[in-house]
């Protein structure tokens, strides 16, 4: 979870400003918990924009208008049926916590080749798929890309995850090596597979 500082407020035409004390990794259409700001602003929202000048309100047509003349920067703006409230310092916080839904238990559980798994299986195995969700799309934003949350961007991507999830739930029981019954022993764990890095497209950053 981020948590990011609020520093100032306002509210025109039933929409909420936050501006923020540094900027926040956000995109449109995500939802965000502000909080100790006041009843007004506090709330679970979706963010529908992420303005950098002053916002002055919304036009006939439904359009926002912005004064450009007044940057202001790591500003998020979200709806909030309310009166309107006046440019002015704040505190509280905004936090986003990304939960990334790219593959299911039973992806992973139909790659190992496992069959019907028992009930302690299916907690594991849904344990391993909400972290290598988690990862895949951390390592893929670190590394430039711009994904949605809900939906993998690729079949490649995809199956990268999976192979991630299928690797954590082989490691079970093991702390720095795979599990192995047979009398050649382990072999030691020496990084990410090199497979898994080039489908989820993590070799080197997308951008410079």
């Amino acid at each position: 979870m981020a948590t990011y500082s609020v520093t100032n407020k306002y509210l025109v035409d039933n929409f909420a400003v936050v501006e923020l004390l540094t900027q926040a990794d956000l995109e449109l259409g995500v939802t965000v918990t502000v909080a100790g700001v006041d009843a007004t602003f506090n709330g679970t929202v979706t963010v529908r924009a992420l303005p950098q000048y002053l916002f002055t309100g919304v036009d006939t047509q439904g359009d926002l208008l912005y004064d450009y003349n007044i940057p202001i920067r790591n500003q998020v703006l979200y709806a909030k049926t309310a009166a309107n409230v006046d440019r002015v310092a704040a505190t509280g916080t905004l936090a986003y916590t990304p939960i990334c839904t790219w593959i299911t238990a039973t992806q992973i559980e139909d790659w190992l080749g496992i069959g019907t798994a028992t009930a302690a299986d299916t907690t594991f195995l849904t344990q391993c798929a909400s972290a290598a969700n988690q990862f895949a799309f951390r390592r893929r934003q670190e590394a430039g890309y711009v994904d949605g949350l809900t939906t993998s961007p690729s079949g490649d991507v995809t199956l990268g995850t999976i192979m991630y999830g299928g690797a954590l739930y082989r490691q079970r029981g093991s702390i720095d090596t795979f599990a192995s019954f047979t009398e050649m022993g382990t072999a030691p764990t020496t990084g990410l597979s090199p497979l898994i890095k080039q489908l989820l497209g993590i070799d080197r950053p997308q951008v410079a």
